[in-house]
């Protein structure tokens, strides 16, 4: 079974938590084909902080001039990701990691002019997963990509994940972050939904911001054929081995009918 794993960058900003999660992470990378996209964007907000530049955001969206696109491969691609490896590595899970830049493993172009170097991922080739995955390594992917005139793109991750997913022809998509799944109206966590359901809580402004690009990158991943998305705390103990054994952990979303809580 392939399984590809989003981290968010805030479940990797502790040292003793990012230790806990490479220890799950190798682990679950012994029993199935696994691979990680991870973000960043708290850590890029305070690099930027501490040098003076202040953060602008459109439509959810870090507008990324020059100085904000190296400040996110510098961060993402270079401080969080090594991190991430050589826990990988401390845990036990000889790993490699990767940006869509290298090899153009992911190929982006501009979303609009105002967000200048911002993409969106067009297409993931899987080939370097196929190659480090048998050989035994573990790919571990920031979210920043290329086009093929070698300009440089920040990638919101979740859309960076549903790309590598379907490029890659995951079974699962997993997106581990700081909430414990998607909620209703009443702030309930709702334990399934339909692209339906997923609709009826972004029209009525129940999901929102963070959550609602969230879901739109599920929606996409549904649409392209994965099977089962899932969003769900990465803190939750053993959250990894628990939703691979199909534990109800947080929100899961499939092109079914939902058996869950509509909004």
């Amino acid at each position: 079974m392939k399984v590809l794993i989003k981290l968010g960058g805030t479940l990797l900003d502790d040292p003793d938590k990012r230790n806990d999660l490479a220890r799950q992470l190798a682990r679950v990378a012994h029993k199935v084909e696994l691979v990680i996209v991870h973000g960043g964007g708290k850590q890029v907000t305070r690099f930027l902080e501490e040098r003076g530049v202040a953060s602008r955001f459109v439509g959810g969206l870090r507008v990324s001039d020059e100085t904000v696109i190296d400040a996110v491969t510098k961060v993402i691609a270079g401080s969080i990701n090594k991190q991430l490896v050589a826990a990988l590595c401390a845990a036990g899970q000889s790993s490699v990691g990767l940006s869509g830049v290298d090899g153009l493993l992911t190929t982006a172009q501009a979303v609009n002019a105002e967000l200048q170097f911002v993409g969106k991922p067009q297409r993931t080739d899987s080939k370097l997963f196929h190659l480090l995955v048998d050989a035994g390594y573990l790919p571990v992917v920031a979210c920043v990509a290329a086009d093929a005139q070698g300009r440089i793109y920040n990638v919101n991750a979740d859309q960076m994940a549903v790309s590598c997913a379907v490029g890659w022809g995951a079974d699962k998509l997993l997106f581990l972050t700081d909430v414990p799944g998607v909620k209703n109206g009443t702030g309930a966590v709702v334990p399934e939904l339909t692209p339906k359901d997923v609709q009826d809580l972004i029209q009525s402004g129940v999901a929102h911001s963070g959550m609602q690009a969230k879901l739109e990158s599920a929606l996409w991943a549904l649409e392209e054929g994965l099977s089962e998305v899932v969003i769900a705390a990465g803190q939750e103990m053993d959250v990894c081995e628990q939703l691979l054994t199909g534990r109800p952990i947080g929100t899961r979303l499939t092109p079914n009918q939902s058996k869950g809580q509509r909004a």
